[in-house]
């Protein structure tokens, strides 16, 4: 057990953490639909070291630092998750290892009563050189974005970014333990629809990881270009399996998004995200805090719950549980991509996908 007060902290930066759990004994949230909600995915920076086309415009502008949560303010709202039952951290961003302190804020995350498993959603470009001291921080397991395994494409849909480094960062996080390895994929019609994605799915025949294929999601100022250029789940498959042949079903449990198969005699597994054609909203349990202190109730939908604000105005520890159990109370059942509702008012690296 660590004292009250105790810094957390190296040459990346610190952050104190006041570590007492203020008596509180641990209160289970659920939604107005029974789901208990115990996963948090806290954005920590909307700012990102790539520009991919389908998450924001070239020329995203991105909000000012004293908008965003210091370090103390994001431990803060995870420990009121902790005290309402919270027990899995996602970190997003943006990119959340261009974030300063990065490994010092992961230490106190994982080292908080009541929090068990602390995962990151990065790009890898940075993960290098921080794989190693992000998995002794407390960091369990990354999930890396990659859409292609073609340099050239990889430039070009990520405006400027180079896949070596991308391939550096997979290597690195392997050997500093971050397992198991997650391989994102947004798959975007006549872009890596096709020869792509049977590269990519070809990985798991030698590699005990996971290759994730996501329908790309309508939301944002990029909307109507999300819209025109989903791939649907079934189209994946069939693509997968006109190469691979019919793939097996690996157990699906109605709580990870993702649906996992795998090619036969393959040592990993694929997966599908069908968030647009084939929603999982029956299993969801996660709220979303975004890098300006909002609780976003679902991806796709636009309602939220100011925390970062009452906080600063002195908010008390209890009125802040009140805030995010109340939030959570009232999050929806699903998206409504289907009656044309799309979430318009922010782009997906302001949100942490």
């Amino acid at each position: 057990m660590i004292g009250a007060l105790q810094l957390f902290g190296n040459q990346y930066g610190s952050v104190k953490l006041d570590a007492a759990p203020h008596g509180y004994p641990i209160e289970p949230m659920h939604d107005s639909y029974g789901r208990r909600i115990n996963y948090m995915r806290i954005s920590l920076t909307d700012a990102c070291n790539l520009r991919c086309v389908y998450c924001m415009p070239e020329q995203m502008k991105f909000r000012a630092r004293q908008e965003l949560m210091s370090d103390e303010e994001i431990m803060t709202l995870v420990r009121v998750g902790a005290s309402l039952g919270v027990d899995k951290i996602r970190l997003t961003g943006g990119e959340p290892t261009i974030r300063p302190g990065i490994v010092g804020l992961v230490g106190a995350i994982a080292q908080t009563p009541g929090v068990r498993d602390i995962a990151m959603t990065t790009n890898a470009v940075l993960l290098d050189k921080l794989a190693a001291p992000l998995a002794g921080a407390g960091l369990k397991r990354v999930n890396i974005s990659i859409d292609t395994l073609d340099a050239r494409k990889f430039n070009g849909i990520t405006r400027w970014g180079d896949i070596d480094d991308v391939w550096r960062g997979i290597r690195a996080a392997e050997e500093a333990g971050l397992r198991p390895i997650k391989l994102n994929a947004v798959v975007v019609r006549h872009f890596n629809d096709g020869q792509d994605m049977i590269e990519l799915a070809r990985l798991t025949l030698e590699n005990d990881w996971e290759v994730r294929f996501i329908e790309m999601m309508p939301f944002g100022e990029v909307t109507e270009f999300q819209q025109g250029n989903v791939v649907s789940f079934q189209e994946m498959r069939a693509n997968i399996e006109s190469v691979y042949g019919p793939l097996e079903e690996a157990g699906y449990d109605f709580v990870d998004p993702s649906r996992p198969f795998r090619i036969p005699g393959a040592m990993g597994t694929l997966g599908f995200i069908t968030s647009v054609t084939e929603p999982f909203c029956q299993g969801c349990g996660r709220v979303r805090l975004t890098a300006d202190g909002k609780l976003r109730l679902c991806l796709l939908r636009e309602d939220e719950v100011d925390l970062l604000t009452p906080l600063r105005a002195g908010a008390t520890f209890e009125e802040l549980r009140t805030l995010m159990r109340d939030g959570a109370f009232h999050k929806p059942w699903g998206h409504g991509l289907a009656q044309g509702v799309f979430a318009e008012n922010r782009a997906m690296n302001q949100i942490g996908g």
